[in-house]
């Protein structure tokens, strides 16, 4: 099924998950509005902008625009949508994906980077369905797929293993991912009846884009060689085809969910 006609908006879209998602989306046929703070290139880690999102999306014949949008700034999020619905009236599809990881343990950890951390990975992704679902429901309907983490399934009971206890990653973020996830289940619950669909995402494994090689790669020579989450942006597309009011509430792993379907990984930009 196509989604022409469609129009997307995907917040944490200059590189990595974001941005993939957001090339399959606009290859489906959907309008993207490639959403993030990165206006130009700062560090070598980190390539990739809204524009140079955009960019490869019209050359591969898509159609998209750039939106810089400040995740922690609930004003400029509701900037984001607004332009977006004067450049095309509405908005079917939401993809939250925007992410940061803080360093450290519990103890040493600088408050401003809880704050950030929260305000980012848990914060940003309501204050995003609040603007959009209003723009949603005047529509008839739609998606909102929000993006978590396996960091989000817990330990369970000890005692833990070395490896657990040892287990390198950021402090906060599977505690803010499973909140996301259970406060998109209720709201999909109490959306359904608008015809407007909140699914959870996931990678099966660790994806090596530039955020999540960022902590770890060297400034003066970095490595590049970043992998292309094409399992994520394909899943995404399956999503967004289904029904709203039957296809909702789901925790998905984007291989377990092509396996499931059936689905052989031919997208462009594998």
């Amino acid at each position: 099924m196509s989604l022409e006609g469609k129009v997307a908006l995907i917040a944490g879209a200059s590189r990595g998950i974001g941005a993939d998602i957001s090339r399959y989306l606009a290859a489906a046929g959907a309008k993207v509005a490639v959403a993030a703070r990165s206006v130009e290139q700062k560090d070598p880690r980190l390539p990739g902008t809204i524009h140079s999102v955009v960019a490869e999306i019209e050359s591969a014949g898509g159609e998209a625009f750039p939106v810089v949008v400040n995740m922690r700034d609930s004003n400029s999020i509701s900037e984001c949508v607004d332009t977006v619905i004067e450049k095309y009236g509405q908005i079917n599809i939401l993809v939250n994906n925007a992410a940061i990881f803080v360093p450290g343990n519990i103890e040493t950890v600088q408050e401003r980077h809880l704050e950030l951390s929260i305000d980012i990975n848990f914060r940003s992704y309501i204050l995003s369905m609040r603007e959009v679902i209003p723009h949603m429901r005047a529509a008839g309907g739609g998606h909102i797929i929000n993006i978590s983490s396996r960091g989000a399934i817990p330990l369970g009971p000890g005692p833990y293993s070395e490896d657990q206890q040892n287990r390198a990653g950021d402090i906060f973020y599977g505690a803010e991912k499973i909140g996301l996830e259970h406060f998109s289940q209720r709201q999909a619950a109490m959306l359904q009846k608008d015809n407007i669909s909140v699914n959870i995402l996931s990678p099966e494994g660790r994806i090596s884009t530039p955020g999540n090689l960022y902590a770890a790669n060297d400034r003066d020579n970095p490595n590049l060689d970043f992998e292309t989450a094409d399992d994520m942006g394909q899943s995404a597309v399956w999503i967004c085809q289904q029904a709203p009011q039957e296809f909702t509430g789901n925790v998905l792993f984007d291989k377990d969910l092509l396996t499931e379907k059936g689905i052989e990984l031919l997208g462009p930009f594998h």
